[in-house]
């Protein structure tokens, strides 16, 4: 970057420092008031965050932080911004956070309806991607993009203008992402009639059908796929086979019953299609280090005297 792009990097993370604290003042993953975008304070270096991403992308103001998302892990720090195109499981740790020094970070669910306009919408890109794949990117952050998630971030002081600036302005971040450094991989997600994008077409159909039977060969068969290549681009794109990803979104999900909608354990096992308690306390617990019932306590506790709206 240039002198001057530094600058105004400088000054964008300066200024979305300021408003972060001054509407987060206690560790904590906290959606703001303006749909999809999520504040992120964490002062203890020794918790991880455990959670199954949806498309998301997330810039860190000061700190860093190590992540395995799928089966791969990444480090990230200040003023570098994460791009995930898939729904993913996630394990985190804030290296050297503390109270004095609060890890720090913003991000803002990627929506696929404003992607695939945006891409339908734009002339077709005659620079060939680079040779990796994957749905996941690592990059410094655009002062482009920054300058235009703190306009963004400073609607939270003018809660009046959120509902006609902040769809706008979350349109403008989409395109900014699509033709920035990292745009490659959500062309190569989004792009209609690729093989990504029936992948993604599988993940929605596996999210939206947890309490259901699952056969591979029609699961297949809806997104246009033989079997054996709906095994193996879906296996690239995330790390797994749709059968363990399935098995940890059925997880995740059941978890998240129990903490934010007072399940109990055998209640939200079986919504989320198990048919064995057994079973389900013992993947679970494979997962998650502990019984249902000692994590779910164990989590709300922590969460006690916090408004939080999810402890993930």
């Amino acid at each position: 970057m240039t002198p001057s792009e530094l600058r105004r990097v400088a000054e964008a993370n300066a200024a979305l420092r300021n408003i972060l604290l001054r509407h987060l003042d206690v560790p904590d993953v906290r959606p703001s008031a303006i749909d999809g975008l999520y504040l992120v304070r964490r002062e203890d270096s020794s918790s991880s965050d455990r959670c199954f991403e949806r498309p998301l992308a997330s810039l860190i103001l000061q700190g860093s932080k190590r992540s395995v998302l799928g089966t791969q892990e990444y480090y990230f720090k200040e003023n570098q911004c994460l791009v995930s195109g898939v729904d993913i499981p996630s394990v985190s740790s804030f290296l050297d956070a503390s109270a004095r020094h609060p890890f720090l970070a913003i991000f803002f669910s990627l929506d696929q309806q404003i992607l695939t306009d945006l891409l339908l919408d734009m002339p077709p890109d005659s620079t060939p991607p680079p040779p990796e794949e994957g749905s996941l990117s690592i990059a410094e952050a655009d002062p482009d993009f920054m300058e235009a998630l703190l306009r963004l971030a400073r609607l939270l002081d003018k809660p009046d203008q959120i509902a006609v600036l902040a769809p706008m302005i979350l349109r403008e971040l989409h395109y900014l992402l699509l033709t920035g450094p990292q745009g490659h991989v959500l062309k190569r997600l989004y792009a209609h009639g690729s093989r990504n994008s029936q992948i993604i077409r599988a993940i929605a159909l596996l999210r939206n059908g947890l309490g259901a039977p699952l056969r591979m060969e029609e699961l297949a068969r809806q997104v246009g796929m033989s079997l054996s290549s709906l095994n193996r681009h879906f296996r690239r794109l995330t790390g797994f086979s749709p059968l363990q990803y399935r098995k940890q979104l059925r997880l995740y999900e059941a978890r998240r019953k129990m903490l934010m909608e007072n399940e109990r354990a055998a209640t939200a096992a079986f919504a989320v299609g198990y048919e064995s308690v057994t079973q389900f306390n013992r993947e679970y617990k494979r997962m998650f280090g502990e019984p249902p019932h000692r994590d779910i306590q164990r989590r709300q506790h922590a969460c006690t005297g916090r408004q939080e709206t999810s402890c993930a």
